[in-house]
């Protein structure tokens, strides 16, 4: 299976930059500027299905919600399975739950009991790399549940914030800013 670029893009274009939002201070990366791009998003998956294909993945999780945008269409076109880590109340059946802390509180994520067998080998995607808790706690979850966590991917890391030293498996970042 053959991943090129099917043409030479910098996908840095396709994100816009929303200041203060969700509030004052917040540079946020909006990534719907690139996923309405059929050229930018096909070139953006290419890119990425490179290098996870690399990793030999069983199963490819997304956490919620902006990472299921990337990892279901991998999924897909990697001929790999799909699972989801979501929010407390969001998934149907026997959950396995993992809380964690956050800068300013603590959140939890959950997924199915049954999504994972042991051993399997597992990439997480994401939309965004920033302080790097949500990704480490998504490592830990599928690890609970037995998974072989090869690597992790998202479309942007904020490099500034450091959230790459959070993580103890590979990292493979689309696009990169500088804060």
């Amino acid at each position: 299976m053959s991943f090129q670029d099917p043409q030479p893009l910098d996908l840095k274009n396709y994100i816009r930059e929303i200041p203060d939002f969700p509030k004052r201070g917040i540079l946020f990366y909006d990534i719907s500027t690139l996923i309405r791009s059929p050229d930018a998003w096909q070139v953006a998956t290419a890119r990425l299905a490179r290098v996870i294909a690399a990793w030999q993945p069983d199963i490819l999780a997304g956490i919620e919600s902006r990472g299921f945008l990337t990892a279901a269409p991998l999924a897909l076109r990697l001929g790999c399975g799909f699972t989801m880590l979501r929010k407390p109340g969001k998934l149907p059946g026997k959950t396995i739950s993992l809380k964690y802390g956050l800068e300013y509180g603590e959140d939890e994520l959950h997924i199915q009991a049954d999504a994972i067998k042991p051993g399997q080998r597992v990439v997480v995607l994401d939309d965004l790399l920033a302080t790097g808790g949500t990704l480490a706690a998504s490592i830990d979850l599928l690890r609970k549940v037995g998974a072989e966590v090869v690597g992790a991917s998202v479309l942007i890391e904020l490099a500034d914030l450091k959230g790459r030293e959070k993580l103890d498996v590979p990292l493979n970042a689309l696009m990169t800013y500088d804060e």
